[in-house]
């Protein structure tokens, strides 16, 4: 007798698994980090038309560079812009991360003459001609900067994290493109500078004063995040020697928000496999019916 309900192929288990840890990836990749809107607003429909138009251009571009700078405009309004994706990322979760862009600027900027915002996996700049000194900043003036309320109580924790933080600052394993991750005994560092600023001694000075930083504001903390106008620096502790699927700075309130969307998402994927499960014993136990 055949049974009434047939185990769910290896294979589907796995493509099911695989779906889960993608979305929740992308989700973390897409999540927001700070923005920086300039007080001034242009109200000319040709200032909105010629930033899609520029929203566009980098969409198109994401999905086969992690950088990209141009300049969209018409005779009356001119924008210059770029994006960055952090060099791990592959061109499709780049190019996914920028794309939430145009969504998030609008929202949080909308007219904006001038606009920053940092995501966890790119960021974009953008300003109109004539108005970048809205939000100018200096090269490495500290935009943005979250340090977790959970601390490290083992003595031996600042050696070993600054003694990560230092093959870092020393700049010997900063690659080509100002990116680099490592992991320094329980302590995981990702920095990384932006890619037009990687000239001379550019980007590893940037990365120092982002690790002064760190060691200043941020003490013993589990993780730590620091963004300035030109690099970026980012590091987690992880004594059990388990790095989780997501990177530094989530352990604390954005880690929960994460965990609860993860948690709607496999709950979402549970219940139509469960379903597809029921739907599949009733048309098994229907067609024993109509075979009696």
């Amino acid at each position: 007798m055949d049974s009434i309900l047939k185990p769910i192929p290896l294979v589907t288990f796995i493509l099911f698994l695989t779906f889960i840890k993608a979305s929740s990836l992308d989700y973390y990749y897409t999540s927001l980090v700070y923005t920086k809107c300039a007080n001034q607003t242009h109200e000319a429909t040709s200032h909105s038309q010629v930033l899609s138009s520029l929203f566009q251009e980098l969409s198109a571009q994401s999905s086969r560079s992690k950088f990209f700078k141009t300049t969209s405009g018409d005779e009356k309004v001119g924008i210059s812009g770029l994006f960055q994706c952090r060099g791990d990322l592959s061109n499709n979760d780049c190019h996914n991360c920028v794309n939430k862009i145009p969504e998030l600027s609008n929202s949080t900027c909308k007219k904006a003459v001038a606009a920053r915002l940092q995501l966890n996996g790119c960021y974009f700049y953008y300003e109109t001609d004539g108005f970048g000194d809205e939000i100018a900043t200096t090269e490495r003036e500290l935009l943005h900067e979250k340090c977790s309320e959970k601390k490290a109580v083992s003595g031996g924790f600042l050696e070993v994290r600054d003694a990560a933080l230092l093959a870092m600052e020393n700049g010997e394993m900063i690659n080509d493109k100002g990116f680099y991750e490592m992991d320094y005994e329980f302590v995981h560092v990702i920095v990384q500078c932006e890619n037009d600023y990687l000239g001379g001694c550019d980007c590893i000075e940037c990365i120092g004063n982002a690790v002064e930083i760190v060691k200043e504001d941020c003490g013993s903390s589990f993780s730590g995040q620091v963004y300035l106008d030109k690099c970026f620096l980012s590091y987690s502790y992880h004594p059990d020697g388990k790095q989780s699927n997501f990177y530094p700075g989530e352990e604390e309130k954005n880690g929960k928000e994460t965990g609860k969307t993860v948690a709607m998402v496999l709950g979402g994927a549970v219940a139509l496999l469960v379903g597809f499960i029921l739907l599949k014993f009733k048309k098994t136990i229907c067609q024993k019916d109509d075979d009696i």
